[in-house]
C-alpha cells in the first residue's frame, strides 16, 4: 500500500492478523521492506506487523531535498500518524538500526521496545570519505557495479554459497535501488552521530551484531549496547546482515526479548 509522508510517496505492508502490539521493522541501506518477509511472518500472528520503504529505496520515492536521518525518523513517526499507531516495538538493521536509535531518541514515548542490529551510533569523521565514494559510485556507475562488493559485506561466503535462493532476492533489491535514492542515504548517514544522546534512551533494548561483519564490526553494535542502560547484546555467526543469515536464531532471541516483563 502507498501513502504520502512528508510529501513523498511511502509503500509499506501491514500485517495484523493477529491484532497484537506493534512491531515495525525498518531495512538496510540499499535494500526494501522485503528484507523482513520471513521475520515478518514468523510474529504476524502475535502482532500488527508494519514494514515500510524508506524514502529513495524500495517503492518509495525519491526525495527532492537532501535530508538527515532525523528526517528519516520523522517519517516513521508520520507513518505511525497515518495508521494510528501510539507507539510500536522497533526493530532496525543497520541504516534501519540508526533510523532506529535517532526515532528513540526524538519519540521514546513511542518505544516499547528497542532492537538494533549491525548498526552504529555514528559514522566517524575518517569514513566520510567511503560514504562520498560509495555515493558518487552510485551517480556514476549505477547499483549494479556496487553489488558485487555490497553482498561481499553482507553475507559471509559460506551463506552465499549455500543459499542463493536467499542471497538472489537481496541482490535484486539493492541493484533496483534509485542511484539518487541510494546517494542520498549515503550522504545522510555520512553525517550520523548519536553517540552523546545514547544514554537518554530509557527503553528495553536489544543490540545484535554478526561476528564476521567487517563493514560494522561487532565493537560499534556493542558501543550502542554499553551506552543504554540495561541494554541486551548478542553476537550471532553472521556477517553484516544477521537477521537474515541467522534468521532463526534473531527470530528466538527477538520473540524471547519482546515477551520480558517490562
Amino acid at each position: 500500500m502507498q501513502v504520502n509522508i512528508n510529501g513523498i510517496e511511502t509503500r509499506y505492508v501491514l500485517a495484523n492478523e493477529g491484532g497484537g502490539p506493534w512491531l515495525t521493522f525498518i531495512h538496510q541501506l540499499g535494500g526494501d521492506l522485503s528484507i523482513w518477509d520471513q521475520l515478518a511472518g514468523y510474529f504476524r500472528d502475535d502482532y500488527t506487523v508494519l514494514r515500510y520503504d524508506v524514502r529513495g529505496h524500495g517503492e518509495t520515492a525519491v526525495s527532492n531535498e537532501p535530508f538527515a536521518v532525523a528526517d528519516l525518523a520523522g517519517d516513521l513517526a508520520a507513518l505511525l500518524d497515518a495508521l494510528g499507531a501510539p507507539s510500536t516495538h522497533l526493530v532496525g538493521m543497520s541504516m534501519g538500526g540508526m533510523i532506529a536509535q535517532q526515532f528513540a531518541l526524538d519519540h521514546l514515548s513511542r518505544v516499547d521496545t528497542l532492537t538494533i542490529a549491525d548498526s552504529t551510533a555514528a559514522n566517524l569523521p575518517e569514513a566520510r570519505a567511503t560514504w562520498d565514494q560509495r555515493a558518487a559510485s552510485a551517480r556514476k556507475d549505477g547499483m549494479e557495479a556496487l553489488a558485487p562488493a555490497t553482498l561481499n559485506r553482507w553475507l559471509t561466503e559460506t551463506f552465499r554459497a549455500a543459499h542463493p535462493e536467499a542471497v538472489e532476492p537481496i541482490r535484486e533489491a539493492l541493484t533496483r535501488t534509485l542511484p539518487e535514492g541510494y546517494a542520498m542515504a549515503c550522504e545522510a548517514l555520512r553525517d550520523f552521530d548519536v553517540r552523546s544522546k545514547l544514554g537518554t534512551i530509557r527503553c528495553p533494548t536489544l543490540v545484535v551484531a554478526g561476528h564476521h561483519d567487517t563493514g560494522t564490526p561487532p565493537a560499534a553494535s556493542q558501543a550502542i549496547a554499553d551506552a543504554i542502560e540495561g541494554a541486551q547484546f548478542e553476537l550471532l555467526d553472521a556477517a553484516h546482515l544477521a537477521p537474515v543469515e541467522q534468521s532463526q536464531r534473531f527470530a528466538a532471541l527477538l520473540e524471547t526479548f519482546l515477551e520480558r516483563p517490562v
